[in-house]
């Protein structure tokens, strides 16, 4: 299982902060630095800088929303983040929610999943050098990209529900999820997707799992900031479905927290489920548990190395 980075200071920090995050990153041996596209830096732009002054680590988003942006034009920008790159960039995208997409955004929301098949189907020939040839009720799209010295890219999905899975097994390279607990993604994502993926005739596919974590010596200080910072994360439907499967009341009990012997073997068990990617989210209290956190995550590089 590779150890991947899910970086915050896209949405906190200067551009200068965000390449120093993850130049640490790729210093302290993670395989990939994943960025999400929220409110703040346009994460494929701020990748694109990145990957000019970073030279080794996959560089990943987690995740840029759909609708707002045409495959075409998404495949577009992509190819040219991949090109400053040097063909290092997967794109994770995703449905976003409905509050999002309807309240805030005064768009339609409506079938999500025709949607989401309709974007990968011109997005997948767009990111691999190919013309897209597609009419769907959604998108439809004739057209072609030249970017030279642009490698192809690939996609995955923040795919939770059943018909997501069956779309991104099919149409993308894996999944990439957030706030989905070890039982889940054993009893449930991974035989999912991978079953459809079978069943397609497709690649095994990547499966990503993005978790918080913390060592500490504190267990309920530290439950108790996993429910305040990420407490948005179990009122949003899909992650509140997530969560219900799990049996957690909320994001906190998903968290991996603990001593560094506790986080190591948690974080490793996820293998055992079939994950093929962790993605660590660290929510340090202080320094010294930033510290301790950071080299729980290094030890478990090195003895997966």
């Amino acid at each position: 299982m590779r150890i991947g980075y899910f970086g915050g200071t896209v949405n906190e920090g200067t551009i200068d902060d965000c390449v120093d995050e993850a130049r640490q990153a790729e210093a302290d041996g993670f395989a990939s630095y994943w960025a999400p596209n929220i409110f703040g830096h346009d994460a494929l732009t701020v990748l694109a800088i990145i990957g000019r002054e970073v030279p080794r680590i996959e560089l990943g988003t987690s995740v840029v929303p759909t609708y707002p942006r045409h495959p075409m034009a998404i495949a577009q920008q992509c190819l040219t983040v991949n090109a400053a790159c040097g063909g290092r960039l997967t794109l994770g995208i995703g449905l976003s929610h409905r509050v999002v997409i309807e309240n805030m955004l005064g768009m339609s929301y409506d079938k999500p999943i025709r949607h989401i098949r309709d974007y990968l189907s011109i997005l997948g020939p767009l990111s691999q050098g190919e013309p897209s040839r597609y009419k769907g009720e959604e998108y439809t799209t004739y057209g072609a990209i030249t970017a030279k010295g642009a490698p192809p890219f690939d996609t995955v999905v923040a795919a939770l529900g059943p018909q997501m899975l069956k779309a991104t097994a099919e149409l993308a390279a894996g999944t990439i999820t957030w706030c989905t607990g070890p039982k889940t993604l054993g009893d449930y994502i991974v035989p999912t997707i991978t079953a459809a993926a079978e069943a397609a005739d497709r690649p095994a596919p990547r499966v990503i799992a993005a978790l918080p974590v913390c060592v500490t010596d504190d267990f309920e200080g530290a439950k108790a900031r996993a429910a305040k910072v990420f407490e948005v994360y179990g009122s949003l439907p899909s992650y509140r479905a997530m969560l219900d499967r799990e049996g957690a009341a909320g994001p906190e009990d998903v968290a991996i927290t603990g001593t560094e012997s506790e986080v190591v073997d948690r974080i490793a068990a996820l293998a055992d489920v079939g994950v093929t990617e962790f993605a660590a989210v660290e929510f340090p209290g202080d320094a010294d548990e930033a510290a301790a956190t950071r080299e729980a995550i290094k030890s478990l590089i090195a003895r997966s190395a």
